[in-house]
This record gives structure tokens, C-alpha cells and sequence, in this order.
């Protein structure tokens, strides 16, 4: 069995014995899916696994959606599924899909359809089909435009999406002009896609790009916030961002990033903040333990964003960047709030932006006890994601000053550790609580039990561990300065 591509596409050849493993590969997925094949058909409709899963089996990789479409009205997959399904839930029902569970499988079924855009909408236009090649031809790129018929895994790939996959290339369906026009986002998801499985993107998709980047404007900060951290926690990132600051698409989504290119001085002492930031990266997740971590990720990539606002040009030719740190911690803040990322995600990168120089104050060790104790409190539940990417931000060529900094942290780490078990640094609070110094000092609740609680905090930072007793004469001492309980 041969496949065409109705655009020219070139398509795989599939004989028997391929054509059967690819349906054995396929029906891995999700073994219910064939049964559920099945009962539409029985009932006059087609039905086919699509998209994602398919593209996913056919590359090897683990795959949990299991994603199907059909010609059957919502109504009617509601009216089929009814009886067989352990559960059904109707939440995406107004864009014609159905969720369900099986047996343990979660399966999504959704009517063909097309999408478009009206110029001035943020909202797609729905509209019903009845063609399962026609709904694969309005689907973003061809790897993802492969289907297997239910029930017998009958593989469908109209448009050379298993070729594509061969060699490693992202092509739309049709004329990629057209398929942005239908749906800006899918440039966003051609650079997700770029950094997740590691494919190239064929030229005249880059083009495209270009040509009608302006229009991803018109697209929710929603659905880009999801497909850029999508890119971010992908296997190949640099190969996503890149393709977004090449083709123009980060001047609209993230237009911080290509504003990191900074024209190297005359004096070539200024490095190319853009591709240190790249770097930084990469050994950000080089140090990762539990799979990706978005908030490592976006802080390792936007940890310099204040240098062009602060860039200053000074005698000698060189070139300071004086509290970049503070302003990049802003912008940070006001990027990611902007791309409705959740508060906490907001906070703890824009913290980690804001602390990611704290360690070059350290120099070979000059830091007290009382200094390290700070540093702990002041990264607080970030302290591990700190020493991340204060080591990933060392990007020097120069071997000695690499092993230098990289060994100073090691001391920090080390002193750190000592304290924390000496201490209990991770929990650091003052020796008396607020009850303890209510009846020490005879006072109410009150304002003036949370200023005595910040004095007694700033000894414990100070002093580590002195004892009750001396904590509690360290309070009386104070009290008596301020004239509280006199």
C-alpha cells in the first residue's frame, strides 16, 4: 500500500508486513480504542486515532492522550459513548470534543472540524466537516496529520507526515501562509515542536514565520504562555528560542530576549548577553535532578533581561551593568504577569532574577557566618534552585577563573550544609516566640510583639544560636533602649 500527499509531499511506502507493525505499534496506545471503533461503525460513523499519539507511537516516545476524531455531531458521540464509557465529561463539548474514561484510559473524541480566524478576533471560528482527510489537511503540520482508522488501525497519511518524520523536518499540510492565517498560534507551536522533538523547520514554514509573525497578537496570552513553556521544558529549548528571535516572533511574545543581542564594544570586552543567556540555560538544565523545572528554566533565561536598560559605557572602554539584577527582577515580574503566568511562578522567578548576583558578593570566603545565614533566609524555599543558577551562570571560557568560582561555591554549599545542621538554617526563626515575649516584656498583642520579634530575628541572623536565656536578656536590653515596659 502506497500513500499520496495531495500536496506533492513525498510519502512513504508501506507494504503489508509495515503496514501491520505500524497497526500493532498504534494499538498499543490504548487496546479500547479498537472496541469503541467498533461500536461507530456500527452506527454508521468513522472513527480514527489521530494526531499527537500517532506521531508519538510512530517515534517511539511515551505518549498519554490518547486523541480520536470522527464524523459523528457531539451529540451523537454523547449518545454512543453512553453506557460504555466509565465516565464522560462535556467541558470542550462547544468545540466538538467529548472526554472519557475506559478502563483506565483517557480518550478524547472530536467531531472533524476546521479553525480559523477572523483578523480582528482572538477567537477561532468552529465550523464542522466530514472528511478525515479534509480534517487533516487544517491540522498545524503534517507529523501531526497521520491517522489510524478504528476499528483494524487502517494507517492514513495523506500529506507524507511518516517521511517527514524520517527525516527529522516540519512541513504544513498545505500552504503554511494559510494554516498561520487559520491559526497564528501555530508558529508559537512550530518552535515548540522544533525544541521538543529536535526537528528542523522546512524553509518556506521559516519564511512564513517571518512574513506574518505580527499576527500572533492577535492570539490570548493564555495559549502563548502554555506553548512557550511548552518550548522551554523541551528537549532542545535553544533550538525553539532561537527560531523565535530569528523569525521575529519573540519581538511580540517575549520581546526581551532578542533585545539581549547587544552589539559587542570596540574593545570586544562586552559579551553577547543573547547567547550567554542561551548558555545559561543549558547548564541550568544540565543540573536538573526531576525532569524539566519551568521556574529554573525561566529564570536561567531571563536572569540578564535588565542589562540593556542598565548598560553603561565607562572610562577604558568598559562597560557596567550596575543593578541589573534589581531592574531585570521587574521586568521579569511584569513579562510573566503580562503572559498570565500563576503568582507564584511570577514570585519565585522574579526572585531568583533578583538573587542571581547575591553570590559574587562572597569573594573568596570573606563572608560571615551572619552574611551566609542571610543568604539562606533571603532565597528561602529557592536556596537549591539559587545554587543552580549562580553555577549555570558562569559561562567564562577562562579554566582558571571557572574552577576558581566553581570552588568558592563549593565552599558556600559546604558552609551552608555545616550551619543547617548546626542551626537548623532552613527553619531560621528567633529563640522566643511571640507568647514568650508578650510575658517577658509584659506587653499586649500588638505592633510592638512583631518589632520585638524582627530585633530577636536579627540577633539570631547575627549570632546563630545564643540560648534561651540570652536571647531572652538580649530582648530586655533592647526593650529598655526603645523605653518599652518602663
Amino acid at each position: 500500500m502506497a500513500d499520496t500527499s495531495p500536496t506533492g509531499a513525498p510519502s512513504a511506502e508501506l507494504s503489508g508486513p509495515r503496514a501491520t507493525a505500524i497497526a500493532e505499534l498504534l494499538r498499543r496506545i490504548a487496546p479500547v480504542a479498537d472496541g469503541l471503533g467498533e461500536r461507530f461503525a456500527a452506527a454508521g460513523y468513522e472513527l480514527a486515532l489521530v494526531g499527537g499519539p500517532v506521531r508519538d507511537a510512530l517515534l517511539r516516545r511515551e505518549t498519554k492522550d490518547v486523541d480520536l476524531t470522527t464524523d459523528a455531531p457531539p451529540e451523537k458521540i454523547l449518545e454512543l459513548v453512553k453506557g460504555w464509557a466509565d465516565n464522560i465529561w462535556t467541558i470542550g463539548i462547544e468545540f466538538g470534543t467529548v472526554g472519557l474514561h475506559k478502563d483506565g484510559a483517557e480518550l478524547e473524541i472530536t467531531t472533524y472540524r476546521s479553525e480559523s480566524y477572523d483578523p480582528r478576533s482572538r477567537k477561532p471560528e468552529v465550523s464542522y466537516g466530514t472528511s478525515l482527510v479534509e480534517d487533516l489537511r487544517r491540522r498545524d503540520f503534517a507529523v501531526n496529520a497521520m491517522a489510524a482508522r478504528l476499528p483494524g488501525y487502517e494507517f492514513v497519511d495523506p500529506f507524507g507526515g511518516l517521511t517527514d518524520l524520517q527525516r527529522q523536518v516540519l512541513r504544513t499540510p498545505g500552504r503554511p501562509e494559510d494554516s498561520f492565517s487559520d491559526d497564528p498560534l501555530r508558529m508559537l507551536r512550530a518552535a515548540r515542536f522544533a525544541s521538543q522533538l529536535g526537528f528542523t523547520v522546512a524553509p518556506d514554514v521559516v519564511q512564513a514565520m517571518k512574513d506574518m509573525a505580527e499576527r500572533i497578537e492577535i492570539v490570548s496570552a493564555e495559549r502563548v504562555r502554555d506553548e512557550l513553556s511548552k518550548l522551554l521544558c523541551g528537549a532542545y529549548p535553544r533550538q525553539g528560542l532561537a527560531l523565535l528571535v530569528d523569525t521575529g516572533l519573540a519581538e511580540h511574545v517575549l520581546p526581551e530576549l532578542p533585545k539581549l543581542r547587544l552589539e559587542i564594544d570596540e574593545h570586544h570586552r562586552h559579551k553577547d548577553v543573547y547567547e550567554h543567556s542561551l548558555i545559561v540555560l543549558e547548564q541550568a538544565i544540565a543540573q536538573e535532578e526531576d525532569g524539566p523545572d519551568l521556574v529554573l528554566r525561566l529564570a536561567a533565561l531571563l536572569h540578564d533581561i535588565g542589562k540593556p536598560k542598565t548598560r553603561r559605557f565607562e572610562a577604558g572602554g568598559r562597560v557596567s551593568f550596575h543593578h541589573h539584577e534589581v531592574v531585570g527582577a521587574k521586568m521579569t515580574r511584569k513579562r510573566l504577569t503580562a503572559l498570565r503566568y500563576p503568582k507564584d511562578t511570577v514570585n519565585e522567578v522574579s526572585r531568583l532574577v533578583e538573587l542571581h548576583l547575591r553570590f559574587h558578593g562572597y569573594g573568596t570566603g570573606e563572608w560571615t557566618d551572619s552574611a551566609v545565614r542571610r543568604y539562606v533566609r533571603d532565597a528561602g524555599p529557592l536556596l537549591t534552585r539559587l545554587h543552580k543558577l549562580t553555577r549555570a551562570d558562569c559561562t567564562t571560557r577562562n579554566k582558571r577563573k571557572a574552577d576558581r568560582l566553581r570552588r568558592t561555591y563549593d565552599d558556600l554549599e559546604t558552609r551552608i550544609d555545616r550551619l543547617a545542621e548546626e542551626e537548623e538554617l532552613a527553619a531560621i526563626r528567633p529563640e522566643i516566640d511571640g507568647n514568650e515575649i508578650q510575658e517577658i516584656l509584659g506587653i499586649a498583642p500588638g505592633p510592638l510583639v512583631g518589632k520585638a520579634y524582627r530585633f530577636l530575628l536579627e540577633v539570631r541572623l547575627d549570632r546563630g544560636l545564643i540560648g534561651k536565656e540570652a536571647a531572652a536578656d538580649e530582648l530586655r536590653r533592647w526593650a529598655a533602649e526603645e523605653g518599652i515596659g518602663a
